[in-house]
């Protein structure tokens, strides 16, 4: 009795740990391969504070944030 309930237990303890792992690594493959900003609202955020978008900018600002997620 007592061990049934301490290997329950257990397995709850291991499957929630093995659960926030898998589902992390998934989120920051996720996230790598579709970043959450792209060129179109680096843009529109540049556009907004007064400053004028020119692409090399906009693929600075890009390459800084790529370098930053690795």
């Amino acid at each position: 009795m007592l061990t049934t309930i301490l290997v329950g237990i257990l397995a709850l303890i291991a499957g929630t740990a093995l659960g926030f792992f898998i589902a992390r690594k998934t989120m920051m493959n996720y996230l790598k391969k579709n970043p959450p900003i792209n060129e179109q609202m680096i843009r529109m955020m540049m556009m907004q504070m007064g400053m004028t978008p020119s692409q090399k900018k906009i693929n600075q600002m890009m390459k800084m944030m790529n370098n930053h997620l690795k």
